[in-house]
């Protein structure tokens, strides 16, 4: 058990991230097994993502094949502090994601929101971003309460910056507060492994290039609350979860996305 203070709750529901330092530190070596053999044993989703300096690997949705990523999911803290996060009494695990990039990889993370590639809506969501090496200047970056726009912004192929869904939607085109940062407020952190970024799906985010000399590895694990109800999107999302034969408006199936934590224990 971690304890979660009122001031990262509070963070949290108006920024739409925070750090949590030392969340999984005892966890780091479980995740790094697991990242390896994820890395020797890629999934179906496996991507190279497109790139012609270093190496920029990412795979999801492998919690059920790959242990150590379970036990994580449902042994650590990480689900008792979505809850508490996401001021949500039980906490429902939505999926695993692989980051990783090699030293002398450029190609950046472009900026983006995560809920407009999945069919998840709701205001109590976290997904957790847990550097698995030292983090620096490549860290990911958010923009401050980007998680209360009227409006997602646009998804995008990080291949080629093509729409995502074939359907024009009324998005927010990509923003880009390096070059026209408005009234945008940039959070980022400098991070240990063991430290956790959390953030809502709809929380404006994106990252640099890794020009240092070491890799940068990371586990994402992203979670849903009370509110979270399938919604129907024009296309195949990201992840796809073929054949899940949900509807409009229901939770989602637990046989599939397990409830890990429920207010006063799992």
């Amino acid at each position: 058990m971690i304890t979660i203070t009122q001031e990262q709750i509070d963070a949290y529901q108006r920024d739409g991230v925070v750090m949590i330092p030392g969340a999984l530190t005892n966890w780091v070596q479980v995740m790094r097994d697991g990242v390896e053999r994820n890395m020797s044993e890629p999934g179906e989703y496996a991507s190279e993502n497109s790139v012609t300096e270093g190496r920029f690997f990412d795979d999801y949705v492998n919690w059920t094949r790959i242990p150590e990523f379970e036990r994580i999911m449902r042994d650590s803290p990480v689900a008792q502090i979505a809850a508490k996060l996401m001021q949500s009494a039980t906490a429902q695990f939505f999926h695993d994601h692989v980051l990783v990039k090699e030293p002398g990889t450029p190609k950046p993370t472009p900026w983006h929101q995560d809920g407009p590639y999945y069919f998840v809506e709701g205001e109590q969501t976290a997904s957790f971003w847990l550097p698995l090496d030292p983090v620096r200047e490549n860290s990911l970056r958010f923009i401050a309460g980007s998680h209360k726009w009227d409006r997602m912004v646009r998804p995008v192929s990080w291949a080629d910056d093509s729409d995502f869904y074939d359907n024009k939607q009324d998005w927010i085109p990509v923003p880009d507060p390096d070059t026209d940062p408005g009234d945008m407020t940039v959070l980022e952190w400098e991070m240990e492994p063991g430290d956790a970024v959390v953030f809502n799906f709809r929380t404006a985010h994106g990252a640099r290039g890794n020009h240092a000399g070491s890799r940068r590895r990371a586990l994402s694990l992203r979670w849903m609350g009370d509110d979270a109800r399938y919604i129907e999107r024009p296309g195949r999302t990201s992840p796809p979860f073929p054949a899940h034969n949900m509807t409009q408006g229901q939770k989602l199936r637990e046989d599939w996305f397990p409830v890990v934590w429920k207010d006063g224990g799992a």
